[in-house]
């Protein structure tokens, strides 16, 4: 039968270090010693000896999706300033590779999206992968076409 007395202690008591030779981790506080790690303020988390360390080594990820696709995106207004501007004739289709010959967006963009900020007066023939409502409705009120590729 356990007593008390001798039953094993569940909860035991902090260390307190540096509290004389007779606890057992007096003078040194079980840092031994001299050199860095004895010192307070010490913090060697990831240094590996002068050795490239492994967060270094692995390639950067993350906020940065492997599956992203980069959609170019062109505002009605954008696109009005250029047929002013007679970079684009409103007569030519407008497509992902007439705008990428004419450098107006990054080659390495997947889709087209056309956004409707501004305002667009001449008749254009759009072909884009998105576009946005208002886009939709403004090239229709003045009779310009849009087909969206599927």
């Amino acid at each position: 039968m356990i007593t008390l007395n001798t039953k094993q202690k569940i909860n035991t008591s902090k260390m307190r270090v540096g509290r004389g030779i007779g606890s057992g981790k007096g003078k040194t506080s079980g840092r031994g010693v001299k050199g860095q790690k004895s010192r307070s303020g010490v913090a060697i988390k990831s240094f590996e000896g002068g050795q490239m360390p492994l967060y270094r080594r692995l390639p950067k990820r993350g906020f940065n999706p492997i599956s992203k696709q980069n959609i170019a995106i062109m505002n009605l207004e954008k696109i009005q300033s250029y047929i002013n501007e007679k970079t684009i004739n409103p007569s030519d289709i407008i497509n992902m590779e007439l705008l990428k010959k004419l450098k107006l967006i990054n080659k390495n963009s997947q889709k087209l999206k056309i956004l409707g900020t501004g305002e667009i007066k001449d008749k254009v023939n759009i072909e884009a992968d998105l576009a946005s409502k208002s886009a939709i409705e403004k090239l229709e009120k003045i009779s310009g076409s849009i087909q969206l590729k599927k």
